[in-house]
């Protein structure tokens, strides 16, 4: 997805770079712009051992930052190409990410790569603003997990949230465990794994998913070859149930469907309907063909069984269609967000360099009333 960078010197110096850091890819670009410059993974050769690394796959804080230091010092300067020096910069982040993480890129950019500003936004609440609307049900199904936040008039309700670990990892262990019973001699690697479910993977139907694996299984669909290293032959039946892990419950008989209406029913009453006619799904699973179909047909049968008939009375499901692809429709939220000029929301050089801290929406020291602003009686 990389595009020529012709004409890029005469950008304005307050253009702001969008960060969208995943778990397994991380898109960037400019505010302002439809689609990301580019998509690359999340992973860099570390320096002293030469091997690649995941970013979040990291051993301590000390660990991390010299991953996030050759991390972005690639992004900057072999695909951004701007000068990370008083850049504004806007990073997406979950607002269920680890604080390790978000202190240490903080520390990072800032005392590193000395940019100018920083705007740390919530990924849930910057999907809303590509639709135009201030409520919906934001499920994000990525790499490592699926969370959920319920955004209502442009407030997170963060005592509805919910999380999983059920994403595209968990997707390529099936799939890997599948193919190596299949096809032991053949060298298969992660990324094999990974081109092999993109191209000839599906999430099957509900009524079919009934009968897997009993007398009357249905035929499964045919076989197709995949030329990779070796030309093999990926089995209808691996195709169709490769996606199954999703659906199927654990020990707390929760699943990707369940998520969804226990937000709902953990939400105040008087915005249920809402929350529930504006359900939006965002992610790179979410991409994969049959997903969205396949989440609606579970959420109808779920809502009218014993678990969910008497704590919730909406039988009506209505998702929304996002101007982008799924994977990266939150950094079309952050360009949009880069746009405007919100003071308040960023983060500093100085002011950085000065509380030797990020900011925390949570914490009462950087949330205190200011007393000059309150009228005496």
């Amino acid at each position: 997805m990389l595009r020529s960078y012709e004409g890029l010197r005469f950008l304005s110096d307050k253009q702001m770079v969008i960060f969208d850091i995943g778990s397994a890819y991380t898109k960037f670009g400019y505010a302002g712009e439809p689609t990301p410059r580019g998509i690359i993974r999340t992973e860099i050769k570390c320096p002293e051992t030469r091997e690649l690394r995941r970013i979040y796959d990291y051993k301590d804080t000390e660990d991390l930052y010299q991953l996030l230091v050759e991390f972005l010092h690639a992004i900057f300067f072999r695909h951004v190409v701007i000068s990370p020096k008083d850049a504004r910069i806007v990073i997406l982040e979950s607002l269920l990410a680890p604080t390790q993480f978000r202190n240490t890129l903080v520390k990072v950019l800032f005392r590193h790569f000395e940019i100018g500003s920083l705007m740390l936004l919530p990924t849930h609440l910057a999907t809303v603003s590509t639709l135009g609307i201030n409520s919906a049900l934001v499920l994000d199904v990525g790499y490592k997990e699926a969370t959920l936040i319920p955004i209502y008039e442009g407030e997170p309700v963060l005592k509805a949230w919910q999380a999983l670990p059920l994403g595209g990892q968990v997707v390529h262990e099936r799939l890997m465990k599948f193919l190596r019973k299949i096809y032991p001699n053949v060298n298969i690697t992660e990324k094999h794994v990974e081109d092999i479910k993109v191209r000839t993977c599906f999430v099957t139907t509900m009524e079919r998913s009934s009968k897997l694996g009993t007398a009357h299984a249905p035929e499964p669909p045919p076989a197709v070859k995949y030329p990779g290293i070796k030309s093999i032959n990926i089995p209808g039946e691996v195709r169709e149930k490769a996606f199954e892990v999703l659906w199927e419950r654990d020990n707390d008989n929760l699943s990707i469907p369940t998520m969804i209406l226990d937000a709902i029913v953990q939400s105040p009453i008087d915005i249920r309907r809402t929350l529930a006619e504006n359900i939006l799904l965002i992610g790179g699973t979410t991409m994969a063909k049959g997903f969205a179909s396949r989440l609606k047909s579970e959420l109808l049968t779920l809502v009218k069984s014993n678990l969910y008939s008497e704590k919730l009375k909406i039988r009506t499901f209505m998702f929304h269609t996002a101007p982008s692809k799924p994977n990266y429709t939150a950094w079309l939220g952050g360009a949009i967000y880069g746009t405007v000029d919100l003071p308040l929301r960023c983060l500093t050089k100085e002011n950085y360099l000065k509380l030797d801290r990020v900011p925390d929406w949570v914490s009462l020291i950087d949330n205190q009333r200011d007393e000059s602003s309150v009228c005496e009686t």
